[in-house]
């Protein structure tokens, strides 16, 4: 994928409307970035464990990043998944997660990619 490929998940447009200023947007971003290489794998293994509130907790911070710097399509997904780990049973939680993760893996990549365009390392 070259680096002029435009983006499936993330939408800078939307990120840049809602916070109005490219240092603030690149700042978020990088937040956004710590914050998936973390807590999709750890949403995993607590799912693994059938452990649903605490990953319903990690979820539901995800849904707060998602309206901000996301397509409508991975939004949506990403609260279904999360209102579905409010009530469901955990192997029901745990298959919606796996179609969502690899996803939520490529919007990771995606926002290291535009991180990388404006000289920010990731770590």
């Amino acid at each position: 994928m070259s680096a002029e490929t435009k983006p499936e998940y993330l939408s800078v447009e939307r990120g840049m409307e809602f916070i109005g200023d490219a240092a603030g947007f690149l700042s978020l971003l990088q937040t956004l970035h710590k914050t998936l290489k973390t807590e999709i794998p750890e949403i995993s293994r607590l799912l693994q464990l059938n452990d649903v509130p605490a990953a319903n907790r990690l979820l539901h911070q995800l849904k707060g990043f998602t309206p901000v710097f996301c397509v409508d399509a991975l939004v949506e997904e990403v609260i279904a998944v999360e209102k579905l780990s409010k009530q469901g049973a955990p192997q029901a939680v745990r298959e919606a997660f796996a179609r969502l993760s690899p996803k939520l893996d490529q919007l990771r990549e995606e926002v290291a990619r535009h991180l990388k365009a404006h000289q920010i390392s990731v770590g």
